[in-house]
């Protein structure tokens, strides 16, 4: 690293910047990702047109005894249900064949007691949706009820499915990801978590929604209690708590000078950005601040040093070792020396 600065940083494929209270500004993680809900103020009420395959239950009333449909005091009006056939169609007794496909309930409504004009006196027609089977949201992946949701339950957004569905299986929010597809088409891919946080959208009929894992971690190295990767739980999460995460710098092995954090650049999106690798000296008590500012990414290296006579130590030991195999092996020295 001394070499890195020394050397123009043009002719290397990173930037150096050691943290400071001045230069961890520019790195700080976001105050809070919550913002105003885009759902908030979708309508449950919105028009629903039948389509076939939907099913209907239909109801006529007329206001006069001995008339071919009974009052609304009598039972006898249910006509039973009507599945819509592939041509859009229902049929209803002396009303005929009804053309339903692309109405909403209340066109059916009308259209029916117009188709009865003549027939009947006055009628009163009410037509309901029994079986939803064109008006649904597919939710596959990591729920735990995967399947078919109604949007005509009050189903409104894509949190709204997921939740229908039993809400995630196993895995925390923050390790979530979810991609809605409409029409073919991808429209939204977004870490469940920001929709939680207010980046929810509103769902249409056809829509697939999949719930899959995206583990967004960073990785720590080094003279730690426990080195792996480990999952990175909110998205202001700091340095400081990364550490206490692994519990901490190991007090005979770590180099509290040589505390590194190694970030790659955004080589999809943006090629020409520089990788950095992040300095920070905990031997200075202002660097505990600095690190409690200094936000994490998904994807970061942490890496801390070992102590330089603790790298020392595994050269004598090796040494010595190497001494005691030789000193066996010409009889100088008895096999149960220890060292």
């Amino acid at each position: 690293m001394n070499g890195a600065q020394s050397t123009s940083t043009d002719a290397l494929p990173f930037d150096v910047i050691d943290l400071t209270p001045t230069t961890v500004v520019a790195y700080r993680p976001a105050a809070s990702t919550d913002r105003p809900s885009s759902t908030s103020g979708l309508s449950a009420g919105a028009h629903v047109a039948v389509a076939p395959g939907d099913v209907l239950k239909v109801r006529i009333f007329e206001p006069y005894e001995g008339s071919i449909f009974p009052t609304i005091q009598r039972p006898g009006a249910d006509l039973g249900v009507q599945r819509v056939t592939d041509e859009g169609t229902i049929n209803v007794p002396y009303a005929g064949t009804v053309k339903v496909a692309g109405l909403d309930l209340t066109q059916i409504e009308q259209r029916i007691a117009s188709q009865l004009v003549g027939k009947a006196q006055d009628p009163q027609v009410i037509v309901e949706f029994v079986a939803d089977r064109t008006h649904t949201v597919m939710v596959s992946g990591e729920v735990k009820q995967p399947g078919r949701i109604s949007i005509l339950e009050g189903t409104r957004s894509v949190v709204d499915a997921i939740n229908r569905a039993g809400g995630p299986a196993q895995l925390p929010a923050a390790q979530l990801e979810v991609v809605v597809r409409r029409d073919g088409q991808v429209i939204l891919t977004s870490q469940y978590a920001d929709l939680l946080a207010g980046g929810d959208i509103g769902v249409q009929k056809g829509d697939e929604i999949v719930v899959r894992p995206n583990s967004r971690t960073f990785t720590v190295l080094g003279a730690v209690q426990k080195s792996g990767n480990v999952d990175l739980t909110k998205p202001n999460l700091t340095l400081l708590e990364a550490l206490g995460q692994v519990g901490g710098l190991t007090d005979e092995r770590a180099n509290k000078t040589g505390v590194f954090v190694f970030r790659m650049g955004d080589i999809q999106n943006n090629p020409s950005t520089r990788a950095r690798v992040f300095r920070l000296d905990l031997a200075q008590p202002v660097s505990i601040f600095v690190a409690q500012q200094f936000g994490m990414q998904v994807r970061d290296v942490v890496y801390v040093t070992n102590a330089p006579l603790y790298e020392y130590n595994k050269i004598i030991s090796a040494i010595y070792r190497t001494f005691a195999i030789v000193g066996v092996a010409k009889g100088s020295v008895s096999p149960t020396t220890t060292f």
